[in-house]
């Protein structure tokens, strides 16, 4: 059976963003275009690593010098997005694996996201083994054009920055009441 596929090509909106408090935060990655709005949840590290592999593959582009290709070299300022997520957000599911791309032939970046499934998971005992990862049920795919991929990038930057301090010491996040720093011999570390 062919796979769902929630395709935004273009999307209006495509964010990164989060709910909750810093240090319980959950993360989602959000496309929307008209009424359709499809959100997927993922880990900090992900958004993280989303972000700086967009800003790496336009680098990439822009330092081939593909002759068609306009690339900008940070985000443009007319496509800042700081709104929240919208509402309702209703998890079409856990981001598990996620691919990456240019399409040379339309100039746009292409995001395939995965839905995690633990049948993808894969031990180091089976590291060796011939493995077939199961086919998804479905997927979120995204094709952004260089300055939107650059302004996603930018904002998801921010969104990873807003969340708890990090101690100077030991670079540990520093919750409300403070936090145990290894590098201060276990004494308690109070944000300034």
């Amino acid at each position: 059976m062919a796979p769902l596929v929630h395709g935004f090509d273009p999307p209006e909106r495509f964010v990164a963003g989060t709910v909750g408090p810093p240090g319980s935060r959950t993360f989602f990655l959000q496309a929307r275009s008209g009424t359709r709005l499809v959100t997927v949840a993922l880990e900090k590290q992900q958004v993280a690593a989303l972000a700086e592999r967009v800003d790496e593959l336009l680098d990439e582009v822009m330092a081939s010098g593909e002759p068609d290709a306009l690339i900008p070299a940070v985000a443009p300022l007319g496509l800042d997005d700081d709104a929240p997520l919208e509402q309702p957000i209703e998890e079409e599911f856990r981001a598990g694996t996620m691919t990456l791309s240019w399409d040379p032939t339309d100039e746009r970046i292409v995001i395939e996201v995965f839905p995690y499934t633990e049948a993808a998971v894969v031990s180091p005992e089976q590291i060796d083994e011939d493995f077939e990862e199961p086919e998804p049920d479905e997927v979120l795919l995204v094709r952004l054009d260089a300055g939107h991929a650059r302004s996603f990038a930018k904002r998801a930057e921010r969104v990873l920055e807003a969340g708890r301090p990090s101690c100077p010491f030991c670079g540990n996040p520093i919750d409300p009441d403070g936090h145990l720093c290894v590098r201060a011999n276990g004494f308690r570390r109070r944000d300034p």
